[in-house]
């Protein structure tokens, strides 16, 4: 029996070392896309043109009434283009903050009468989420509107509130209509119910 001598085998440095930079590689990568939950943008970047509207305070009399509305240009939570314009069209913008309890009971109604088919074709429903802060319960607004099915185009407001400040926002949730020759009907501030929503709406078409 002869006795044989096993030469060493340098240690496969290379291979370990290439499965540890992999593992950072993918671990940076899981952590980029957890930090920003679902990735999407939480404010835009909206450009608004006009005079802005008194700030709304509850009053008998708005004196926003019969001012032009102010236009906005902005994106939505995946960066797509979302214009508020005088087109001719009656509009209903809804102005809504992630944190605000009165915001999520107003969702599921606004979205079940839209579901419903109540919102007249000549009506066209906006919404505007503003007032973000990571630091406030519900965030980010992009997952709890994605929850909620809400299918209303939604227009980004900057980290200075500014598409809010303009329309003279004082509370949530909060409610602009908008006759068809871009001139502002009307200021709600709270909660509607569904049939409140409509007869607003039916009374955009009748000018």
């Amino acid at each position: 029996m002869t006795n044989r001598s096993i030469a060493a085998r340098p240690f496969p440095w290379l291979p370990v070392l290439g499965g540890l930079v992999a593992i950072v590689l993918i671990t940076v990568v899981v952590l980029t896309f957890d930090s920003g939950g679902s990735g999407a943008a939480e404010f835009g970047e909206p450009t608004i043109t006009g005079a802005a509207l008194p700030r709304f305070d509850d009053s008998a009399t708005d004196p926003a009434a019969g001012m032009p509305a102010p236009t906005v240009e902005g994106a939505d939570f995946d960066g797509q283009s979302v214009s508020i314009t005088s087109d001719g069209r009656p509009k209903i913008i809804i102005f809504l903050a992630h944190w605000c309890s009165h915001c999520q009971a107003e969702v599921p109604v606004v979205q079940a009468w839209v579901d419903a088919g109540l919102k007249p074709d000549g009506v066209d429903l906006y919404s505007v989420a503003t007032s973000t802060a990571e630091s406030r319960p519900n965030f980010p607004p992009s997952e709890w509107l994605a929850s909620e099915g809400w299918t209303a185009p939604v227009i980004l407001d900057d980290s200075d509130y500014s598409v809010g400040d303009v329309f003279g926002l004082n509370a949530f949730p909060y409610w602009v209509f908008v006759n068809a020759d871009g001139t502002v009907a009307s200021r709600l501030t709270g909660e509607l119910p569904a049939d409140a929503i409509t007869q607003i709406a039916e009374s955009l078409l009748d000018g």
